[in-house]
């Protein structure tokens, strides 16, 4: 989910904030004497039972508030070196209005930050990226995935359930080129794609999720370019809703299961930790999913890290008790900490981790991400 369960980014920089203040404007004067102000269109609204389409909704949604893809993975060198990888790509749209004649305004922000998990050296590698929309330089197409900025991209071609995705990042410290295959049905979370993540109706989003994407490409680090294999998750999610009040942050684990199996699993947390609302769903290999209601998962965390860099203290091995099963997440390094406050805004704990069962079993990997630890997550 994105990153998340939810959505919604955190303040944007300063500067571009202002640049899309200044852009309202009035070029000079005013509004003419006598003449009412025209007023602001209703935002839109996330709705249950409405329909999602694809390839359509594999698309920008320009008219909400916020909206992201989000890709995870486990990734193999020949050699036996393991790597996690994370891409994601947010749209956020300001409130300079549409019809703002400047073709300066920042309408719309494109953010993006990537990082990478090398486990044989205990070291996770990031880099960001922001641009206001527009110019070739920063875009999120409508009708299909098609979002990048600068050289960082994300695309998706090929029939609704058997395309494929490319990304491909050049990063300061670190570059890939993936090809993720689709090898299993998209899978809508929540009530079909309406995920509501909190007491609230309107506190939901339009979410669908890609997992068990069969990955094969390139992976560069200190100048060696492999070759590697794994598999990958997609998330996508789109809302025009704020958090909850009560909200400080999130925990969200994806993962695909060795067997075939896909585990979504989230709660958004108060203050003193309890859980505010919870969901996600569980598909086993080659069946249906079945969605977690708000009061069937629950997360235990199990041990602790704390970042020498912000102090935050993050459970880094949990117990997930939900529907489909009760299940240990351990994370595979425990400083899988990044700083993205010069994009998102945020400090997020987000790394490759290992699914258990309650004998200590492996069952499965994926993503496990946390929230609102560093400071309360202001949306």
């Amino acid at each position: 989910m994105k990153r998340r369960p939810f959505l919604g980014l955190a303040a944007l920089p300063p500067l571009l904030a202002a640049a899309g203040a200044q852009a309202q404007k009035p070029a000079s004067g005013g509004p003419a004497a006598g003449v009412p102000p025209v007023p602001a269109p209703e935002p839109p609204v996330i709705r249950p039972g409405t329909v999602l389409a694809f390839p359509r909704d594999f698309g920008a949604h320009p008219e909400f508030r916020t909206e992201w893809w989000y890709v995870t993975g486990a990734l193999e060198a020949g050699g036996g070196e393991r790597f996690g990888f994370q891409v994601t790509f947010f749209r956020s749209r300001t409130s300079v209005p549409p019809e703002h004649p400047s073709r300066f305004a920042a309408r719309q922000l494109v953010f993006a930050h990537a990082a990478v998990t090398d486990l044989a050296a205990g070291e996770l590698l990031h880099d960001q990226r922001i641009a206001r929309a527009g110019f070739g330089i920063a875009e999120a197409a409508g009708g299909d995935t098609a979002v990048k900025l600068r050289d960082w991209t994300l695309a998706r071609s090929g029939p609704v359930d058997a395309g494929r995705y490319a990304t491909r990042v050049q990063a300061t410290r670190f570059a890939f080129a993936l090809e993720c295959l689709e090898t299993q049905p998209l899978l809508l979370q929540g009530r079909a794609g309406y995920s509501q993540k909190g007491p609230h109706p309107v506190q939901a989003s339009h979410y669908y999720s890609k997992p068990q994407l069969a990955v094969a490409g390139r992976l560069t680090l200190g100048g060696h370019e492999r070759e590697v294999r794994g598999r990958a998750w997609l998330d996508h999610e789109w809302s025009e809703a704020l958090l909850d009040t009560q909200a400080v942050g999130w925990d969200w684990i994806g993962m695909n299961l060795d067997d075939g199996g896909a585990l979504t699993a989230f709660r958004l947390r108060r203050a003193d930790g309890s859980a505010l609302w919870a969901g996600g769903s569980f598909r086993p290999a080659g069946g249906t999913a079945r969605s977690f209601g708000p009061d069937e998962v629950v997360f235990e965390p199990l041990r602790r890290w704390t970042s020498p860099a912000t102090r935050a203290s993050y459970p880094v091995a949990w117990r997930v008790r939900t529907p489909g099963g009760a299940f240990e997440v351990h994370a595979l390094l425990d400083a899988q900490e990044l700083d993205s406050r010069a994009s998102t805004g945020a400090v997020y704990w987000e790394g490759l981790s290992e699914l258990r069962d309650v004998q200590g079993r492996r069952v499965g990997g994926g993503y496990l991400e946390m929230t609102g630890y560093a400071g309360r997550l202001r949306l």
